[in-house]
């Protein structure tokens, strides 16, 4: 009798031993819940699991490679410099297995964006990109802090920062020659009562600018077409009530065909006021933004648009990351423009291939020839922004800021 109530306490001993290593083991796993919440008030993020890579005991590893995205002032659903490089960056890191977030500062403010790179580096987060030129006086308080981190980023120039630190890779676009491109396509496409919205008088904004007015002085000087150019800044990168009005006059009273709408929403004004126009059009910027502004107001009502190639960059320099080639391009700044007079879409500034409104006067043919002959040097466009382009064959009609 006594020897089998040892050997059932023996047995009710080995259930609870067990009982115990299955609780241990699953409170060791992970919750597959989490997400790692980005934004220092609970703002939007989207994070992406690294795919497993084998390890020398056979087990599995996350990849070193951590890469986060910052916002500016805008989010990932603004049509144009956010969404674009957020989704370069998760579809790039998708494809790689490499684990991804994006951070979305509380505000608009160098103190916010700080405060992201922060809570990406105390996350761990080991490559952080960042988009747009509010974000030099980020750099220059933050980079020196995290040697450990490579800085990527996109449409900061070296003016704007001072020094580059060595762990930080800054991209600027030769916005001029798209500037260029979009001029040309407006006259040769017909158009002869040109308008220029461009959001704040910022670099990279004037040569967006200064560039249309070089192209369509170049077209209206080959056709011999008699040209007028409105130019103005709406002094912010939004369209309101007030900038929409101002569009009003040009399209509905000066006769306005067609307005490159450079800076961010400001695209916004400029639909809402050509939609009441029919024939007229807008010309988009940075992206394809056809895609927004023909649902938003009409399908045809965009031109084309002077784009940069954000994801391009995006791509190149995680692959240069990845293959540790990453001080080959700390410390120092890019111009990236023509890098192809074969191929446009190979370049970092294009108009879209296959949403551009091609027509007789200027067709896919024309546009391939135009950018071959950038790139030879046949035709040359200044970056000067310190005064307007002086012009021989339009007239161009300066207002300074509508607010």
């Amino acid at each position: 009798m006594e020897g089998r109530l040892i050997s059932v306490k023996k047995f009710f001993a080995v259930l609870l031993t067990l009982a115990m290593v299955l609780s241990l083991a699953a409170c060791g796993g992970k919750d597959s819940g989490s997400s790692g919440d980005s934004g220092s008030t609970g703002g939007d993020t989207q994070q992406q699991e690294p795919a497993s890579t084998p390890s020398e005991d056979g087990g599995s590893s996350s990849p070193d490679m951590k890469v986060a995205m910052i916002t500016d002032y805008g989010d990932i659903t603004d049509q144009s410099f956010n969404q674009t490089t957020y989704e370069a960056c998760k579809a790039w890191c998708e494809a790689n297995g490499v684990e991804f977030n994006y951070f979305k500062p509380a505000g608009d403010s160098t103190a916010e964006r700080v405060a992201m790179v922060e809570k990406a580096a105390d996350e761990d987060y080991n490559v952080i990109v960042m988009p747009g030129f509010a974000f030099a006086e980020t750099i220059s308080q933050t980079a020196d802090t995290y040697p450990e981190i490579s800085f990527i980023a996109l449409d900061v120039a070296e003016g704007d920062v001072g020094t580059i630190p060595s762990n930080t890779y800054c991209a600027v676009y030769k916005e001029e020659l798209c500037g260029y491109m979009a001029g040309v396509a407006a006259v040769k496409l017909g158009y002869k009562h040109l308008g220029f919205l461009g959001g704040m008088a910022v670099p990279a904004v004037q040569r967006f600018g200064y560039g249309f007015v070089q192209g369509a002085d170049a077209a209206a000087g080959e056709l011999g077409a008699d040209v007028t150019l409105e130019y103005v800044y709406g002094n912010q990168f939004n369209g309101d009530a007030d900038i929409t009005a101002y569009m009003d006059n040009w399209y509905q009273n000066l006769g306005v065909e067609c307005v490159f709408a450079s800076g961010g929403g400001i695209f916004s004004s400029a639909g809402e006021a050509a939609v009441k126009v029919p024939g007229t059009k807008v010309i988009g910027v940075d992206v394809d933004q056809s895609f927004t502004i023909d649902a938003a107001y009409g399908d045809g009502l965009t031109l084309t648009s002077a784009m940069k190639g954000l994801g391009a960059t995006v791509n190149h320099m995680l692959d240069e990351v990845a293959a540790g080639n990453f001080g080959n391009y700390g410390g120092k700044a890019e111009a990236l423009g023509l890098v192809s007079g074969d191929d446009p879409t190979a370049n970092y500034v294009l108009l879209p291939m296959e949403t551009t409104q091609w027509g007789d006067g200027f067709s896919q043919d024309d546009y391939k020839a135009l950018v071959k002959d950038m790139f030879d040097g046949k035709v040359t466009v200044s970056d000067d922004i310190t005064a307007m382009p002086e012009v021989a064959n339009i007239t161009v009609n300066e207002y300074g800021n509508i607010k």
